[in-house]
């Protein structure tokens, strides 16, 4: 599935496929990361598209919203549902008391750095039942730190979350991971996006900029050289795909 997606709706169905790779795979503890700021405002319907994907029959799914608001404002856009709706708990009320003994599967919808603890635990509940992160934003170092704990925070459990999908839209370029390929760097070149290297871990920081930057010199010094290019509307795929987060 080396392919970009052209739209909200294709990024989605890449991402549910991933997901179905990764569970049938036996992971546990999975993430999907659509990585853009406008996507924040789109978690309830992405959720709701994506549910279907990952509902299975007599398997009690739990949809789990970061407080009681937003879990209750899906309970009323969504009405009566076959799974069942509710939030992380807070300190006071904590998680273990929004589960029930049926429940089989969670998926934890844009839960951020403040929800860690909550989130850790439901994984330490869910025992070998799968735990499935939609769009987190678990390492906001003003929030967890940098100290000792947060070293330790992220070594026992934010690390062992398995990236089954991850879209970030660069400056004239982009970086994805659609379990279960590797992780993949776009470039534009002439108008359209080129996949330019595929390695098994996310390449972040400087290694990222240092590929774009290697590529993007060997691309000028030989102009002349054809080169071989994806299916066109990529690029306009991806403007079309940002435009639609922002509706």
């Amino acid at each position: 599935m080396s392919q970009l997606p052209n739209s909200l709706e294709e990024a989605i169905e890449q991402a549910k496929q991933a997901t179905k790779a990764a569970l049938a795979d036996d992971y546990k503890l999975i993430q999907v990361e659509l990585v853009f700021p406008e996507i924040e405002l789109q978690a309830q319907s992405i959720a709701q598209e994506f549910i279907p994907a990952i509902e299975e029959p007599n398997h009690q799914l739990v949809v789990l919203f970061p407080d009681t608001g937003a879990a209750a404002l899906a309970r009323r856009d969504w009405g009566e549902t076959s799974f069942r709706v509710t939030d992380l708990g807070t300190s006071r009320s904590p998680v273990e008391t929004r589960l029930e003994p049926e429940d089989q599967q969670f998926l934890v919808v844009s839960p951020s750095a403040v929800e860690v603890a909550q989130v850790e635990k439901l994984y330490q509940l869910a025992g070998d039942r799968p735990v499935i992160l939609l769009n987190p934003k678990l390492e906001d170092l003003a929030i967890i730190g940098i100290g000792y704990a947060a070293r330790q925070l992220r070594e026992r459990f934010i690390k062992t979350i398995e990236s089954c999908y991850y879209l970030k839209a660069l400056e004239g370029a982009a970086l994805r991971r659609c379990y279960p390929s590797m992780w993949e760097v776009w470039l534009e070149i002439d108008g359209q996006y080129q996949l330019i290297t595929e390695q098994p871990t996310k390449p972040v920081g400087d290694e990222l900029d240092l590929i774009l930057a290697q590529v993007t010199q060997e691309s000028d010094e030989s102009v002349a050289q054809p080169v071989q290019r994806p299916k066109k509307g990529v690029l306009s795929g991806l403007q079309n795909f940002i435009r639609a987060l922002s509706r």
